[in-house]
């Protein structure tokens, strides 16, 4: 059931002018979903997922730049945003993307171009994989949907018992670092303030943690199966037109991850830049807007 009412807080004036927009919320499981749906009805839909511990928030000037041609629908995963954030739900990736298919088949999507990032890379492929006849076209930025071994110290680290617990919900040092080292160059005080907004109590930092525990590296891992699945499904989109936007100053989702992306879609349009991090739309929105422009136009 999608319901009209918002469940956004009050966001403070330096905010409300950079995120004006006032959201939906769908039942999915977990509770309820909050997405931005911006934009014509009857237009070609634009769907932006986002990874961790990003949320809507990111994708803000994508929703400025296209949503007078584009349907844009940006959703906030369960535990992200202003969605709900229940401190026992499973949070795997099965479930994300379960969640995913409950929105895009609730609001009859077709017609999408998919553009994703980060963790949104396996949640967006996963849907798109199942259901290829409702995209178009494939925007990837800075993601994977494939199995690998290749995970930062930082990161990994937080999957140590009590020790990520402490550092991702006591201390909220997750959001924070990212704040520092996902952008190549230092974020705006606005944008740091709204990546943060949602993240600021033990219980709203659930999913962030919850997150990288997901990182399925052994195939014991519970959501090693759903990611290889996704993985092995990635051929059945070799026709769909795919960009690539890619920075390449990123600590996380390095060049190699953007050359497995060009190996298993050699006629994707690339660019990367080495001058861009892992917050792509913090660190170069115009220039992803252009590269866009270009390649749906």
């Amino acid at each position: 059931m999608v319901t009209e009412n918002a469940i956004e807080p009050l966001l403070p004036p330096s905010l409300s002018s950079t995120y004006p927009w006032k959201g939906k919320t769908i039942q999915v499981s977990g509770g309820r979903m909050h997405y931005l749906d911006e934009g014509p009805k009857d237009a070609p839909v634009m769907l932006c997922v986002h990874g961790n511990p990003t949320w809507s928030f990111y994708w803000r000037e994508l929703v400025r730049a296209f949503s007078d041609r584009f349907r844009v629908i940006v959703p906030d995963h369960i535990g992200c945003g202003f969605s709900d954030k229940p401190q026992k739900w499973t949070y795997r990736l099965a479930d994300h993307v379960e969640n995913l298919t409950t929105l895009v088949e609730t609001l009859n999507l077709q017609n999408i171009t998919l553009v994703v990032h980060d963790w949104g890379g396996a949640i967006g492929m996963g849907v798109a994989t199942a259901q290829s006849k409702r995209f178009s076209h494939l925007v990837v930025t800075n993601t994977a949907a494939f199995l690998s071994q290749k995970i930062p110290f930082s990161i990994a680290s937080v999957k140590i018992p009590i020790f990520g617990t402490f550092a991702v919900r006591g201390l909220n040092g997750f959001s924070r670092i990212a704040a520092i080292r996902a952008p190549k160059n230092k974020l705006s005080a606005v944008a740091k303030k709204g990546l943060l907004l949602p993240y600021n109590s033990w219980a709203n930092r659930i999913a962030t943690l919850r997150f990288v525990e997901d990182i399925p590296l052994r195939k014991s891992h519970p959501s090693y199966s759903t990611l290889e699945k996704i993985d092995l499904s990635l051929q059945t989109l070799s026709n769909k037109p795919m960009l690539i936007c890619w920075g390449d100053h990123d600590f996380c989702f390095t060049p190699a991850f953007r050359k497995i992306w060009q190996e298993r879609f050699p006629e994707a349009k690339v660019h990367a830049w080495s001058d861009v991090g892992h917050y792509i739309m913090e660190d170069a929105p115009k220039r992803v807007i252009t590269a866009m422009e270009n390649f749906l136009f």
